[in-house]
């Protein structure tokens, strides 16, 4: 089975492609023209577009357009249980995203393909006097098709300024498996909540757009971090991280259980549900220690892994 014809766009350096749609109102009024490189100037734009499709037996990357700073080296085939299954490690060569930054990534993952996507490393917003950066993430599962995007954490720096939408289509009969990680700050420096604002968005959809799930996080903290320390946000901890599992391979029941059954002994705050029309189930972690916020997320990509597929996670070969 191979992907669908794919006509890319006209120009992908046009503003309408990269630039981000429906920006958050805290984060739109910040715009400005920065004293440094505005917006969609060389080395501002970046963009990796990758398709997947199954070539002998096994996943295969067959196409690909990328423009510095975003970059990817070669796939890889690194798990003996899933031998065919492509991982992708995906960089940004500027270190971190700078004020007036524009980014976007398309992922498409054709019929039966399996697909692991995650960073090199931790995602770093850095300090801004100007404008924000953002960064648009499209992903498209095919039918049949299993596909993980587990991005390292997102640690946004002093006066940091970012809006991230993702959108994920997912066909029946495919897997989706989407999670992030996001840090209160540098730590270690004592900037805890000093960023301006932070901004995201996470979308799933069927290909005829049924709304599956909708995750919106709005943070603006004040003084000291008021604003984003409460119930239903941080709630006094330092790092929040979700894991949203979309597939009919299993019972959303089922699903949840699992994610809970890996949870339970850890002894972090978090909390399990079904998604809306039965079609998988996602969960929320909180904790103070950012060794344990990682355990607690791939004991639950673990978990879900070893109920879909059968098989156990590999060692992704991170420094």
């Amino acid at each position: 089975m191979t992907l669908a014809p794919h006509r890319p766009p006209a120009d992908r350096l046009a503003e309408e492609y990269y630039a981000a749609v429906r920006i958050p109102p805290d984060v739109a009024a910040l715009a400005s023209v920065p004293d440094t490189l505005a917006p969609g100037s060389p080395a501002k734009v970046g963009i990796l577009d990758l398709a997947f499709a199954v070539r002998g037996g096994r996943t295969e990357l067959v196409e690909r357009y990328q423009k510095t700073p975003l970059q990817i080296m070669r796939p890889l085939w690194i798990d003996p249980a899933l031998p065919g299954m492509s991982y992708v490690y995906l960089m940004a060569t500027g270190g971190g995203y700078a004020q007036a930054d524009r980014y976007r990534m398309d992922f498409r993952c054709g019929p039966d393909t399996q697909v692991h996507l995650t960073t090199q490393a931790a995602t770093k917003i850095f300090r801004m006097e100007h404008d924000y950066a953002s960064q648009r993430v499209h992903l498209t599962a095919e039918a049949g098709s299993y596909v993980e995007y587990l991005p390292d954490p997102l640690i946004p720096f002093k006066d940091a300024r970012f809006y991230q939408r993702t959108e994920v289509t997912v066909a029946s009969g495919a897997t989706a498996v989407v999670g992030d990680t996001l840090t209160a700050g540098r730590l270690a420096r004592g900037e805890r909540h000093a960023y301006r604002v932070l901004a995201t968005d996470l979308r799933v959809s069927r290909p005829d757009g049924t709304l599956l799930a909708l995750d919106t996080l709005r943070l603006a903290p004040g003084p000291d971090g008021a604003g984003v320390l409460g119930p239903g946000v941080f709630a006094g901890h330092d790092h929040v991280a979700s894991l949203f599992v979309v597939t009919d391979s299993a019972p959303a029941a089922e699903v949840a259980d699992a994610l809970h059954g890996a949870l339970a002994p850890l002894g972090v705050l978090y909390g399990v549900s079904v998604l809306p029309r039965e079609c998988g189930a996602w969960v929320r972690l909180l904790d103070d220690s950012p060794i344990r916020v990682a355990a607690a997320h791939r004991a639950a990509w673990r978990s879900v892994r070893r109920l879909l597929t059968g098989h156990p996670v590999p060692d992704l070969r991170k420094p």
